[in-house]
């Protein structure tokens, strides 16, 4: 584990806690939703997956050469993040939501907190920052996404990947993920994009955990 990463997992984790620890993290993991809850949840997701590459296109637009790697690691990242949200949308219409309730969502204040956030790190704050935003939605997915689509299963009666093909997919992508995004956080080693990246994970769990908290 390199020396940033480490310190990126350590200054993080009481926020990381915070989320795992909620009772309503802890309910839906174990119980998953009613489908109503879920299909508010989806409506939410889809506006966070939606704007996670233009997020990420905004930082790359401004990393300096002396983070190069982490502007290539961007534009990799985002040819294999493109369409997801497509993914979001067919199981909001497995669920019974027709896509023109998805378009006409209004998201939630966090949602829109969060996306907010994450535009106005990248391009007023440090570009690196997207890697604070790459690391909490990953840890989130990674750990989190298999067991609870496993309960939204369970609880919805719902067949195969049906319904939760983007949470369930992205349990085991996004593991591949957290490795990738590792090795690149090795080529960070300026103290003002460290703490940026800290920062926007920080925020990102805050955020992250309020959207979870009110659906």
């Amino acid at each position: 584990m390199s020396q940033f990463f480490a310190d990126l997992v350590i200054r993080t984790d009481e926020a990381r806690r915070a989320f795992e620890t909620h009772p309503v993290v802890l309910d839906a993991v174990a119980k998953g939703m009613s489908l109503p809850r879920y299909r508010t949840l989806l409506l939410e997701l889809y506006h966070v997956v939606w704007h996670f590459n233009p997020v990420c296109a905004a930082a790359a637009s401004r990393i300096a050469d002396s983070h190069k790697a982490v502007r290539y690691f961007l534009y990799e990242h985002m040819q294999e993040e493109s369409g997801h949200e497509e993914w979001v949308r067919n199981d909001l219409e497995a669920v019974g939501v027709p896509a023109s309730d998805t378009d006409g969502w209004k998201p939630s204040a966090y949602t829109q907190a969060l996306v907010g956030y994450n535009y106005w790190a990248a391009e007023r704050s440090h570009p690196c920052s997207v890697l604070g935003m790459l690391y909490t939605l990953e840890v989130i997915a990674s750990v989190y996404g298999g067991p609870f689509a496993s309960a939204i299963k369970e609880a919805l009666l719902l067949e195969g990947e049906r319904g939760v093909s983007f949470i369930g997919s992205h349990a085991t992508m996004d593991a591949e993920h957290m490795a990738d995004l590792r090795k690149i956080l090795v080529t960070v080693g300026d103290r003002p994009a460290q703490d940026a990246i800290v920062d926007a994970a920080l925020l990102n769990f805050h955020h992250f955990t309020r959207i979870i908290e009110q659906v």
